[in-house]
């Protein structure tokens, strides 16, 4: 797993997975934490996905919305949206609009 920082987006690549959920949840922890902005985590570049991670991502949501900012999740590919729908995860976090190209 990789993850980098460009302004209040934070993007990932690699496998997202139990082993890498501790470094992605602290990464958007701090990342929290240190801005007074919303905050997205791209994840075009994500290959693979589990319920750990999408737990993590659901809590860090719900952790942000709290403190009045927004976490929206960007570049999610079929195989992220499917999980997110079967683990009815889709219900709890934000899922930024594809813009479709005419």
């Amino acid at each position: 797993m990789e993850i980098l920082t460009d302004g209040s987006t934070l993007v990932l690549s690699g496998d997202f997975d139990v082993r890498s959920t501790w470094e992605v949840r602290t990464a958007i922890y701090e990342h929290l934490e240190g801005h007074d902005e919303d905050v997205v985590v791209d994840l075009t570049d994500v290959t693979t996905i589990d319920m750990t991670a999408l737990k993590v991502l659901a809590v860090a949501t719900r952790m942000a919305s709290r403190d009045g900012h927004r976490l929206t999740l960007r570049g999610c590919g079929p195989a992220v949206r499917r999980m997110l729908h079967l683990s009815h995860l889709i219900r709890v976090v934000e899922v930024e609009r594809s813009v479709v190209s005419a």
